[in-house]
């Protein structure tokens, strides 16, 4: 079977957002809050959200205290992650990872491609492991969160996922 199996126990998990710009607040993040309800409606917890400019030490500085917290499960940054002068996410966080999950921003290009086109040069979104805490780094703006959540990692994120999902790994990130 390929898909969610609904006779499985859901485990909710606990999610950290970091929104990164320098326009925006807490008022004006859209993106940041689209990310919120959507990850609240599939039944995890928000543990934290910050907003950040877009400056690789303070990427750096949130994305190593959350990683390095045993109750944050999972990063998802929104931001930064495009190909102007400002956009420095991927520059801050991929040297950040144990791990690259090569084959995500090739299923989000994908994704990505039916609503946006060609367009989808224009992200360089990516994911990976930091110690034992999965972060993906989505662009900013509004569909592009939607396609990253709901295409993508939310069914990844579902322990009733099969034929496998990244809950389950969870606890063997840290063996050695």
């Amino acid at each position: 079977m390929i898909g969610i199996n609904e006779k499985l126990d859901f485990k909710p998990i606990n999610i950290a957002i970091l929104t990164v710009s320098d326009t925006r607040n807490f008022e004006n993040d859209t993106s940041g809050a689209t990310l919120e309800g959507r990850i609240r409606d599939a039944g995890h917890f928000v543990t934290a959200r910050e907003i950040v400019p877009d400056n690789v030490g303070r990427i750096q500085e949130t994305v190593k205290k959350w990683c390095d917290d045993d109750d944050i499960h999972v990063v998802i940054t929104t931001g930064g992650t495009g190909l102007t002068g400002r956009d420095v996410t991927p520059q801050a966080v991929t040297p950040l990872f144990d791990k690259v999950l090569d084959g995500f921003p090739v299923i989000f290009h994908q994704v990505s491609f039916q609503s946006v086109g060609l367009s989808t040069l224009q992200s360089r979104a990516c994911a990976g492991i930091v110690s034992h805490t999965f972060v993906f780094c989505l662009p900013g703006s509004n569909g592009a969160v939607k396609d990253g959540w709901d295409k993508v990692i939310r069914d990844q994120l579902d322990s009733r996922h099969r034929p496998c999902n990244l809950v389950d790994i969870m606890p063997r990130l840290a063996e050695v």
